[in-house]
């Protein structure tokens, strides 16, 4: 299968103590074979580059990923310094992700990655783990129990003599071996779907418009969302509200408000809770990644972020 659209950004990085070391960051996104339907978000690979020939090794970047499904991220160069929470991995070529509800602060230096999404279904699938006991978890997938299947996989996307083709036909041979049946593969559909296109004040109505029981609810989204429903309905509006802002800079948060938030107190309670910082304080950093990427996954992929991808849409 042939790539979907290559997207090419440049971008400037404050040096440590310096003047702007200029990277180029190439984003190029990759659609899954349809038998996925619904498990991913999409197959992608990242390139981050330095466009001068000055060896600045202490310069790397620095941004902060919201909160999002879980992710296997395979990176060949510089290795990340990752934290969710207490969690924190340095270095590891193989980056595993589970769903997450807080930030996860990075800093990378030049590097060339591949990444696979997870959507909920994706998780119940290819992942030996409940989500829940993944929650706001990143690690080195080469150890970590929960992403074996996937070990190994980074001799192929790491090799410089292997063409993007090469790589992506892995990653597709990867899940063809790793994928499973999933339990209420249905419901987890149905939930996932209601949750992005849905408009529910309380988890009760969620619960009503999925045709299951409060109980049948909760047990699906924690084995397979990460979290509690009522968890999962305030993470979907803050994403909503937090993708508008990033895609209308410069703007104002409360432009970007979702309609759903009673006052701009709530939204800030909320905005605290899942990013660890005030919405002032995280518009006056600079997102020198995650702004360009979520503009060329919005133009290209039509959904600025993880959290905003239907089911019906993904893969």
């Amino acid at each position: 299968m042939s790539a979907r659209m290559g997207e090419e950004r440049h971008i400037a990085v404050p040096g440590v103590r310096s003047a702007p070391a200029p990277y180029r960051l190439t984003a190029e996104f990759r659609e899954p074979p349809a038998r996925f339907e619904g498990c991913f978000t999409t197959f992608y690979h990242l390139t981050l580059e330095r466009t001068d020939d000055i060896a600045a090794p202490a310069e790397r970047v620095t941004d902060y990923l919201q909160p999002e499904w879980g992710n296997i991220r395979f990176f060949c160069g510089e290795g990340p310094s990752a934290a969710i929470g207490g969690h924190r991995v340095d270095g590891a070529r193989f980056v595993g992700t589970g769903p997450s509800s807080l930030p996860c602060r990075f800093d990378l230096g030049p590097v060339r990655m591949w990444g696979v999404g997870f959507l909920p279904l994706g998780w119940a699938r290819f992942i030996d783990a409940e989500a829940s006991d993944c929650a706001n978890l990143v690690c080195d997938g080469a150890v970590h129990p929960a992403f074996a299947r996937f070990r190994g996989l980074d001799k192929v996307l790491c090799d410089p003599e292997a063409s993007h083709e090469d790589q992506f036909a892995a990653i597709v041979a990867a899940m063809d071996a790793a994928m499973r049946p999933a339990r209420d593969d249905a419901r987890i559909r149905r939930i996932h779907s209601e949750l992005v296109e849905g408009e529910h004040e309380t988890v009760t109505d969620l619960a009503d418009a999925c045709a299951m029981s409060i109980r049948t609810l909760e047990r699906i989204c924690q084995r397979s969302f990460g979290f509690a429903p009522k968890l999962l309905m305030r993470r979907q509006r803050f994403m909503r509200s937090l993708t508008s802002f990033m895609l209308q800079r410069p703007g104002r948060w409360t432009e970007a408000m979702d309609a759903m938030y009673h006052d701009q107190a709530q939204f800030t309670r909320e905005f605290r809770e899942f990013m660890t910082m005030n919405p002032s304080e995280y518009a006056a950093l600079d997102h020198p990644i995650l702004t360009s990427f979520m503009e060329a996954r919005a133009r290209i992929w039509k959904s600025a972020a993880q959290t905003l991808d239907p089911p019906s849409d993904a893969g």
